[in-house]
């Protein structure tokens, strides 16, 4: 039997979407590659470049069709009903469904203008349920305690991931495990007739670490466990922790991170375990999380589209220093703000600049110190949940980027990130402990940044957030720059009396020239700051350090950054004995 016209182009959209799976699965296998290799520049490299894997796709699909079907046909609306008829039937046995909806999604609304864009076009709510979709062999694996014994369930559990390199000390990363099972698990524990181990069939990568992400089944309950996989000089690799703690395994997911590398035959499964062990994760940021941005901008989209028909509250003006490129609002019963570039900036720089800066956070490391975000065009609000005071706002410095269509208002361009407490106005209402942690926790932020080879430029506190993990994360872009290119200098002493009182500097100033000595004047000039910050990041002030930092750079080092508190490492629990080795 022949096959129908709006079969045809569903088969030619389907073939686009799995090539481009199968890239991106291909690319989380080289970065396993690349990590028994000790390639870890490799690993940032893969990282980068999928970025761009997905719009790179539905260029070519689109291409494609246009190419087969001609651009005319293409644009009837009514056609598009068929094809969406057609694509549900290719996505019966289909392990990535959801992926592949919004896949159609995003072909179509680049090949037809928005005017002909109709709910019964696109997936506007999954037509293939996901939720008890699985691969054989399944995502995970399983292991049973009570019947094996809990070492060699742990022996066999090491044994399946499939490592090409020698480890460095199976015996003591097995006693560690063990060790640090019996101190963290609650007590008393009691094993259940179903005990099981669950692990997710594939490691997790990013940056310098594997990581080993499952569950304990107990009386029908999960408890998440992840255990980082490093490796040292030598080309062996070890356990680096054991961390059950939800709150630490969210961190690792958190959106000021990496995005990571994982080989996954049905993401769905994947996000649904991982669900089961951090449930108040949303599905888009976990989605996001896996390195599947698309589904993760879907996912969120129709989250907030829910929000706003179960709720009231009206979109605000966000609390804080109002920023001098960027126009800030936020809906206080979500947790994320809405950023849009305005047309009248208090800086020199172009909206073209400024967009270069979010795209560079989005493809570089982020170091648990950037915050990601998600980036909309021509986004749909009803009219009457903003604020008059945030219209005329958005009228008098952006008004490019809005325009009011009766009861809708239409936001051109909008990046959305995860809302966080300004660390200035943190400071502000903070105990003594709390500025003390805060200001460490914000030269950290600091130095994590300079190990990703990142200089934030503007470091002043209102360009931080505190979030409700007490980690401190950086969030203004618009003048970060690459370390590598700044160029670190003392302040010369003054020639004469004159030059000391002067308004003007007494020396020359290039475009990239960065005085360290500076920051104290606008950082420290209360004394309840200077104290912590002089206690534990006095070099921050001082060339030589930024300097130093340079020359690591340069020479291609990578600094190790830990998603999690140092103490919590095998080496440096006193619990445990580790046989202190070196993964240096």
């Amino acid at each position: 039997m022949p096959v129908s016209f709006p079969a045809q182009i569903a088969q030619v959209l389907l073939a686009g979407f799995d090539r481009h799976y199968r890239l991106f699965r291909y690319n989380a296998q080289q970065a396993k590659t690349c990590f028994e290799a000790g390639n870890f520049h490799g690993i940032r490299r893969l990282a980068a470049e999928r970025i761009d894997f997905y719009d790179q796709r539905v260029a070519e699909a689109c291409a494609r069709l246009t190419e087969e079907f001609g651009e005319t046909n293409l644009r009837d609306s009514e056609l598009w009903q068929e094809v969406k008829r057609a694509f549900i039937i290719l996505l019966t046995d289909h392990r990535q469904p959801e992926l592949a909806e919004t896949f159609f999604n995003s072909v179509t609304t680049r090949l037809l203008d928005k005017a002909y864009f109709r709910n019964e076009i696109l997936f506007v709510r999954p037509a293939v349920a996901t939720d008890y979709l699985d691969a054989t062999p399944p995502s995970w694996r399983v292991y049973y305690p009570l019947a094996r014994g809990l070492k060699s369930c742990l022996r066999q559990m090491l044994i399946d991931l499939g490592f090409a390199c020698p480890w460095e000390d199976v015996s003591r990363d097995l006693r560690n495990l063990m060790l640090a099972a019996i101190r963290d698990l609650p007590r008393p524990f009691k094993a259940n007739p179903d005990l099981q181990i669950h692990v997710l069939r594939s490691l997790f990568y990013r940056n310098k670490g594997a990581y080993i992400i499952g569950r304990i089944m107990n009386d029908g309950e999960p408890m998440g466990f992840a255990a980082p996989v490093l490796r040292n000089r030598r080309g062996q690799i070890f356990i680096d922790t054991l961390i059950f703690d939800v709150e630490q395994i969210s961190v690792l997911f958190s959106f000021s991170r990496a995005y990571f590398m994982v080989d996954m035959a049905v993401p769905s499964a994947y996000v649904q375990f991982l669900r089961s062990i951090m449930p108040n994760k949303p599905k888009s940021e976990l989605y996001t999380m896996l390195g599947l941005q698309k589904q993760g901008k879907t996912l969120f989209y129709r989250d907030f589209l829910h929000h706003l028909k179960h709720s009231t509250d009206k979109f605000i003006l966000a609390p804080g220093i109002k920023g001098l490129v960027m126009l800030v609002f936020t809906l206080p019963s979500y947790p994320y703000v809405f950023k849009i570039i305005k047309d009248k900036r208090s800086k020199d720089v172009t909206r073209e600049h400024i967009a270069s800066k979010y795209q560079l956070v989005k493809v570089h490391d982020r170091a648990g110190r950037m915050a990601d975000t998600w980036e909309y065009s021509g986004v749909d609000f009803p009219r009457d949940r903003f604020d008059e005071e945030l219209i005329r706002e958005i009228q008098e410095f952006a008004p490019s980027m809005m325009t009011i269509s009766g009861n809708t208002i239409i936001i051109h361009h909008v990046y959305i990130e995860r809302r966080m407490v300004p660390l200035n106005l943190y400071l502000e209402r903070a105990t003594e402990a709390e500025v003390d942690h805060a200001v460490k926790e914000y030269g950290d932020a600091i130095r994590q940044l300079v190990a990703a080879n990142i200089f934030p430029g503007d470091m002043l506190y209102k360009n931080f957030g505190m979030t409700r993990h007490g980690r401190v994360v950086f969030y203004d872009y618009d003048e970060i720059q690459y370390l590598h290119e700044c160029n670190f200098r003392r302040i010369p002493p003054p020639r004469t009396p004159e030059d000391e009182m002067a308004s003007e500097p007494w020396y020359t100033v290039g475009p990239n020239d960065v005085f360290p000595e500076e920051f104290e004047q606008f950082l420290l000039g209360q004394p309840r700051l200077r104290k912590p910050f002089m206690k534990y990041h006095a070099e921050l002030l001082d060339a030589d350090y930024w300097a130093s930092q340079q020359r690591r750079i340069r020479e291609g080092q990578l600094d190790d950054v830990y998603p999690y508190p140092e103490l919590l490492r095998f080496r440096q629990r006193k619990d445990l004995s580790t046989g202190g080795h070196d993964h240096r």
